[in-house]
């Protein structure tokens, strides 16, 4: 029987290509609810969700991302970033079911000069970041068997609002740009990121909860990502590198949140597909490579 797995945030970047894939396998029966099948900053809404239903595994791709929006919202982002995964971690733990949590490079403060990896003291520098961490401790905490914390970096895909297609918006717009360069880490391709997900599925036999760490391979700057996507999409915008202090946002982001990903691709053994790869992956699929 295949496994039962629920998706929750189905209608965000990471859950929308689970969807996609889902479409291509038989090996797993998938059930999708975002919001308005279950509000995640309502825990009592969570349990009620549950009644009555079985589920094998939990993918919770649901977060409140709004990185800069969090620093005027803490409340709602903790209720969905640290509240609702406790609560889906106590439920995993009662039923026996396996739950992949997504989190955030966002729970380092980026003052490394090498890839962060999975044992590294964090240090997030805004509200996002901590109540990310606090969901990542609740988890950790309460400790479901056969689980997994995947942290995660500069996701795009061809759903949603993210980086690529702001860019691909901004450069038809504008005969030149100033993208931030002293930000430095790895994009991730949400397809990428969703497949390894079902990849590893059938092989988390750990008898709690393994912190992960998975990007796409390389490093590169928002400006160099902004380069790429132009070049690979014939955009004739001009970009502009710029400093971080020239761009000043409510939140503060990491300089430097490169990943080590030694850990998930030993235990799984793991290819993973080069940045600009993905990226052109990615560009083909939205109609705008040339």
């Amino acid at each position: 029987m295949p496994k039962r797995i629920l998706v929750t945030g189905a209608d965000g970047q990471l859950g929308s290509e689970l969807r996609v894939l889902s479409e291509q396998t038989d090996q797993f029966n998938f059930t999708f609810i975002d919001r308005a099948d279950a509000d995640l900053a309502d825990t009592a809404q969570i349990g009620r969700f549950f009644d009555g239903k079985t589920f094998d595994v939990i993918i919770n791709c649901a977060a409140y991302t709004a990185v800069d929006k969090a620093e005027s919202e803490p409340e709602m982002a903790n209720a969905i970033n640290h509240r609702a995964v406790e609560t889906l971690a106590h439920i995993a733990k009662a039923k026996g079911i396996s739950l992949v949590h997504i989190s955030t490079d966002y729970v380092f403060d980026g003052s490394n000069y090498k890839p962060y990896t999975e044992n590294e003291p964090t240090n997030p520098q805004g509200v996002y970041g901590q109540t990310k961490l606090d969901g990542e401790e609740a988890m950790r905490a309460i400790n479901p068997p056969r689980s997994a914390i995947i942290r995660t970096s500069w996701v795009y895909s061809e759903f949603g609002s993210n980086f690529v297609k702001t860019m691909l918006r901004l450069g038809r717009e504008r005969d030149e740009l100033g993208v931030i360069f002293d930000q430095i880490g790895t994009p991730t391709y949400a397809r990428d990121l969703a497949r390894v997900i079902l990849d590893i599925l059938p092989l988390l036999e750990s008898e709690g909860t393994e912190v992960y760490h998975y990007s796409n391979e390389g490093v590169c700057s928002w400006y160099d990502f902004a380069k790429a996507i132009f070049e690979l999409a014939g955009v004739g915008c001009t970009v502009n590198p710029i400093e971080t202090k020239a761009y000043p946002t409510p939140a503060t982001r990491p300089h430097y949140s490169l990943l080590n990903k030694a850990k998930i691709k030993s235990d799984f053994e793991l290819k993973i597909p080069y940045w600009r790869d993905s990226l052109n992956s990615c560009l083909e699929k939205l109609g705008e490579t040339h």
